[in-house]
């Protein structure tokens, strides 16, 4: 197969493509490396898979110097022509779409980029799967589109139509887009929820990241709802496992599906909606403890009220992915931070 990964300068997009192809498969990764953070960690994910940075330029793909099935061309989603020319250029058989503007509380700040990124630039990614016969559209989405849901476990099951940050409104905007193109032309749209992922690679703006660094320079670290929050925490790897199985089940429509009791997971259109997290919510003081343990050194910590777009808790129902797909994420926290922290000391040269 040949696939359209994007997102591949990021976090989960990086490890889905290596995945990929080291199962035979052909990839075209495409990520616009805006500097959203740190640039320099986004090139050391592309040298990892043998993207040379100096030699990329916007638009023209660069060959892997360590995968002779990959290439990687930086592009921006909302570029409208230069999107059809890859589409039209390259004959993908499948794409999976993980880049994305991220960030909850960079959203209230910037709120065009999401507009830009997670609006303009699916429907420059819809419009590709349509106009040149894409068999299988996988997506991101996030747990934060359940927002002020507060029936535990969240299940895709379950409306989810009150977001309270744009980033979870642009998400839950790309699971409805997505089941339009499915209902009028028949493509087959898979859209993931994907809940507090971690890992080696990981991006600084997320606690693990920050924590870490934090403690390791003598720093305090700031933990908000004086920590009385919660956190479906899932592993990297665990992650792009379920991507990998989901892209290879193509969803049908739901001959059963009834709109007169419609289920927002699934559709008489070839649409289906997963949740992929790790079916066990832990505490953030829990989490602080492994990272303590893991660095050998307690955490200086200053307690904080909860920022504004975030919730007190996630926790992904996973049933419909055990049954459909016989898979369930498993790796325990610990040795997720344990990972982690090994990595970060490394890369950055720590002791």
């Amino acid at each position: 197969m040949k696939y359209l990964v994007t997102g591949t300068a990021g976090f989960i997009g990086s490890f889905t493509a290596e995945r990929l192809l080291e199962r035979g498969d052909e990839v075209t990764g495409l990520d616009c490396i805006n500097d959203y953070y740190d640039i320099n960690l986004k090139f050391g994910r592309l040298k990892k898979a043998g993207i040379d940075p100096s030699r990329v330029e916007y638009g023209k793909p660069v060959k892997s110097s360590v995968h002779e099935r990959y290439s990687f061309v930086k592009m921006n989603l909302e570029d409208r022509g230069g999107i059809e020319g890859l589409f039209k250029q390259e004959g993908f058989d499948m794409v999976c779409h993980l880049a994305a503007q991220a960030g909850v509380r960079y959203s209230i700040t910037n709120p065009h980029a999401y507009i830009d990124a997670n609006i303009v630039g699916f429907q420059n990614m819809l419009e590709g799967c349509r106009n040149f016969g894409i068999r299988h559209l996988v997506y991101a989405s996030s747990s934060s589109v359940y927002g002020l849901n507060e029936n535990y476990p969240f299940s895709t099951h379950d409306n989810v139509d009150h977001p309270i940050s744009l980033y979870a409104a642009t998400k839950k905007a790309n699971e409805l887009m997505a089941h339009t193109y499915s209902h009028l032309y028949g493509i087959p749209t898979t859209g993931l929820r994907f809940f507090t992922v971690y890992g080696p690679w990981g991006r600084p703006d997320m606690a693990l990241f920050i924590f870490t660094k934090a403690i390791l320079e003598n720093r305090p670290i700031d933990v908000f709802n004086n920590g009385d929050m919660k956190r479906d925490f899932t592993y990297v790897d665990d992650i792009v496992t379920g991507v990998v199985k989901v892209l290879d089940k193509t969803p049908s429509g739901n001959q059963d599906w009834s709109g007169k009791a419609p289920d927002p997971s699934c559709s008489v259109s070839p649409y289906r909606i997963y949740n992929i997290g790790n079916n066990s919510p832990v505490r953030l003081m829990d989490f602080i403890d492994a990272i303590e343990n893991a660095i050998g050194r307690k955490a200086v910590k200053n307690f904080m009220p909860m920022q504004p777009g975030d919730v007190p808790a996630t926790w992904a129902d996973v049933n419909d992915l055990v049954k459909d797909l016989g898979y369930k994420p498993g790796v325990d926290v610990r040795e997720g931070v344990k990972r982690f922290v090994e990595w970060y000391k490394g890369y950055y040269k720590v002791d």
